[in-house]
């Protein structure tokens, strides 16, 4: 059976909450303005993160899994992914850092859970690029997917990779999100919007077609600190260059819970 929402954090939670306060706190006073260069630096390590949703009486939820409590996203609930390494590169083709990236969240989806995924059928979702100066940057690649029948069952049956996942759990993006904002998970910013993107999905085939017809978000981010903390600023926003007049806003307030997403 799959409960709507993780348990009540403990220790453990809360330290990652801090841990995660800490990691934002410094790439708001870290961060500098962006250059051309920034969003295809090839020294920027390349990941790929695989979004498994399934359809359910109550809507569409997502595979999301809980970080150990050491380690990258140390205790966060994140999708199946992670780097590429030299294997998922071989072949790439004119698809280059797209294809690779596409190929290592279906190998981690593999090794992390046991899925095996048919590289292919991940669509292209969205592409972060953290913000310039940080000591430690991932360029990530978000992929979509819908699984049905076996591969869509209760968590019991996921091979889980020791070390690497505490547990799995089908979620409704929306509880997700509320849990959160209680600060009864933890949750780095990709994985908050794409979230908040997916709330108001009624299956997964209409998720799937959508995105298919959108364009690939690029989430090229500065970080800056506001009244209330850190924000992060995307290139819709008025003030992503530098403060000043306008009032398009395309950015997540991340200084305090619940969280706010501004995009107009």
């Amino acid at each position: 059976m799959t409960a709507s929402v993780p348990d009540e954090p403990g220790a453990a939670s809360a330290s990652a909450a801090d841990r995660l306060a800490r990691v934002l706190a410094d790439a708001s006073g870290q961060s500098r303005p962006r250059v051309e260069r920034d969003g295809n630096d090839p020294d920027v390590p390349v990941a790929g993160t695989a979004v498994l949703l399934r359809d359910t009486a109550r809507g569409p939820e997502v595979l999301m899994l809980e970080r150990p409590g050491r380690g990258s996203f140390a205790g966060a609930w994140v999708f199946p992914g992670g780097k590429v390494e030299p294997g998922d590169a071989e072949g790439a083709g004119a698809a280059g850092e797209e294809a690779a990236a596409r190929r290592a969240a279906a190998r981690e989806t593999r090794e992390e859970v046991g899925l095996v995924l048919d590289g292919e059928a991940l669509t292209t979702l969205s592409r972060w690029d953290p913000p310039p100066g940080l000591a430690l940057r991932i360029r990530t690649w978000f992929f979509v997917a819908g699984l049905r029948g076996d591969l869509a069952a209760e968590t019991d049956g996921l091979a889980l990779a020791d070390g690497e996942v505490v547990r799995a759990q089908w979620l409704a993006p929306g509880a997700a999100l509320a849990a959160h904002g209680r600060g009864d998970l933890v949750l780095y910013p990709p994985t908050w919007v794409t979230l908040h993107d997916l709330v108001d999905a009624t299956s997964v085939d209409e998720t799937l077609r959508r995105t298919r017809m959108a364009r690939v978000r690029r989430f090229d981010t500065v970080a800056r600190t506001g009244p209330d903390g850190p924000i992060l600023l995307w290139a819709e926003d008025a003030e992503f260059d530098a403060p000043g007049p306008g009032i398009a806003r395309h950015r997540l307030e991340i200084g305090r819970l619940p969280w706010r997403y501004l995009r107009s």
